[in-house]
């Protein structure tokens, strides 16, 4: 089977530098582990909460096919892995979906998690969970 799309993402200056798509996008990004951490870059953290952000909620919105507002708010913790070394990244999306009750919210949400490619990449770890929440106009 043939890729629907492909990028590529490149970072030759470890945590604290420069991330980029070759041709393309050029990201700062800083560890937010560091001393003294650029407050105008990105981290890793933040990349993967847009990342599933988008998705997910992208996915939500083919699901309603567009019919109702949906939003996804997804929070990134990183947390020392006991015992270590390392860390892990301790990840949790929630979906509102405006108009809806929780129990249809919550079937819009298994919906969207069960076809956003993000979701699939994260669905089997442990510390990756999803949630509904009462919808909030902005």
């Amino acid at each position: 089977m043939h890729a629907t799309y492909r990028t590529a993402a490149v970072n030759r200056t470890g945590a604290d530098g420069v991330s980029s798509v070759p041709g393309g996008l050029s990201v700062s990004v800083a560890s937010p582990l560091g001393n003294d951490p650029d407050a105008a870059a990105t981290n890793p953290e933040q990349l993967l909460a847009l990342a599933w952000a988008t998705c997910l909620n992208g996915t939500a919105q083919v699901i309603v096919a567009g019919a109702r507002r949906t939003a996804v708010r997804v929070e990134v913790e990183l947390r020392p892995v006991t015992p270590g070394p390392g860390y892990e990244f301790h990840v949790d999306a929630h979906l509102s979906v405006e108009g809806a009750s929780p129990g249809e919210s919550r079937e819009i949400l298994d919906a969207a998690h069960a076809r956003c490619p993000v979701s699939k990449l994260l669905r089997d770890a442990a510390t990756a969970h999803v949630h509904t929440e009462e919808y909030a106009p902005d």
